[in-house]
């Protein structure tokens, strides 16, 4: 009993998928957001994407597109870059919880890359349900990619990630640390067109990430990790010589199966056999193609599943920006609906770039989260220490 309550706190704290408190005792009934282990990798690590919504599978090329779309490294005007997040969570419920991310890339020729980043979620000091102690759970991840050009306006990666999770900060026996192996799919396609006297961008981008093993922490079946598909639009206006404004939407999913619910009348034990047999034993691979089509509440239900994210960016000379946007969830998914607002500021040799959330509801854990990201551009500093050279 003692190691269940901590797993639900922990797991509560971790995804702050909270039912908003209005909701009727009938919606309550059928409230059911998908669940899933190694949440750290649902959260947003960089101040660009997070401004606009959370959003990046077709955004403009930058350090930080190994979290959205590795594809689109063969695109990005510098050689090579190397960006730090730090992103605090959750403060409006605890304080301690942060994640660390690093990412880098560098590209080889003109038409392919090779990328990795690092994650470091820390989930704070948790005292157990008897006060009896204090643990120090985290979670971790490293992965790598490779990107590559397949014609001028075209290009796809892949990638491989290990995931590392200790929910009971190596506490308890009988709750070990978990680990999984997954791997990544991305597409990126981008076209120049003329419209009237401007020459306008449009991108498209696909990412399907955490394609992998299931997870286990010691217990007699395995949990999920996050599977997701994103698929975003870019459009690029560019107003005059320094001014240019882009528009970005996104729809993303997650590829996992809805944990049945119990049915009227069914026994608990009749309840557990079937949630064993249909959802703790379905492999994730089979599970992406059942997360299609098993919501209790059919079609509709299925449609609420599907996350939307839509955001601007504001660029002036290519040094300043402006960024906004707006998330929405469906209040059956957990109800995460908020709006996104950010800048940043890019010189030769590094930018800088955050990004604040502002929840719709009060009652979302989301509230108040701000992000900061620091980037470095290699070809900037080697351009520099050459100019001193050069004196």
């Amino acid at each position: 009993m003692r190691m269940r309550k901590l797993t639900i706190t922990l797991t509560l704290t971790a995804l702050g998928l909270l039912p908003a408190f209005s909701q009727s005792q009938t919606q309550q009934d059928l409230y059911n957001p998908i669940t899933t282990a190694v949440t750290s990798r649902t959260i947003a690590p960089d101040g660009v994407g997070a401004s606009m919504g959370d959003i990046g599978a077709a955004t403009a090329p930058d350090v930080y597109s190994q979290y959205w779309n590795p594809a689109k490294y063969p695109f990005t005007i510098s050689r090579a870059g190397l960006g730090i997040n730090y992103t605090p969570w959750l403060k409006s419920i605890v304080d301690g919880i942060a994640l660390l991310n690093a990412t880098g890339y560098i590209r080889l020729g003109d038409y392919q890359a090779v990328s990795a980043s690092l994650d470091y979620f820390r989930i704070g000091e948790v005292t157990t349900a008897d006060e009896s102690m204090t643990v120090k759970p985290y979670e971790m991840s490293f992965d790598v990619a490779y990107s590559r050009m397949l014609s001028e306006s075209f290009s796809a990666a892949v990638g491989m990630r290990y995931m590392y999770s200790d929910m009971s900060g190596h506490a308890f026996d009988d709750m070990k640390p978990g680990h999984a192996f997954s791997a990544d799919l991305a597409l990126y396609w981008n076209r120049y067109f003329m419209m009237g006297e401007r020459e306008c961008q449009f991108a498209l981008g696909l990412n399907i990430s955490d394609v992998g093993s299931k997870i286990n922490f010691g217990d007699d079946y395995s949990y999920f990790i996050p599977t997701r598909m994103r698929l975003g639009f870019n459009w690029t206006l560019p107003i005059n010589e320094f001014n240019r404004l882009s528009f970005n939407l996104e729809a993303s999913k997650l590829l996992v199966p809805s944990k049945p619910l119990q049915k009227e009348g069914e026994s608990d034990v009749d309840y557990n056999d079937r949630l064993q047999r249909d959802y703790y034993n379905c492999g994730s691979i089979k599970g992406i193609f059942k997360s299609f089509g098993d919501s209790e509440r059919g079609f509709k239900g299925e449609m609420s599943e599907i996350l939307i994210g839509g955001g601007f960016e504001y660029c002036y000379n290519d040094k300043f920006f402006v960024r906004g946007g707006y998330h929405h969830e469906s209040d059956w998914e957990g109800g995460r609906k908020y709006a996104t607002f950010g800048a940043g500021f890019r010189m030769n040799v590094m930018s800088i770039d955050a990004a604040y959330t502002w929840a719709m509801a009060s009652t979302n854990p989301l509230d108040k989260t701000l992000r900061v990201s620091l980037a470095f551009d290699f070809d900037g500093i080697r351009d520099l220490i050459g100019r001193r050279k050069g004196r």
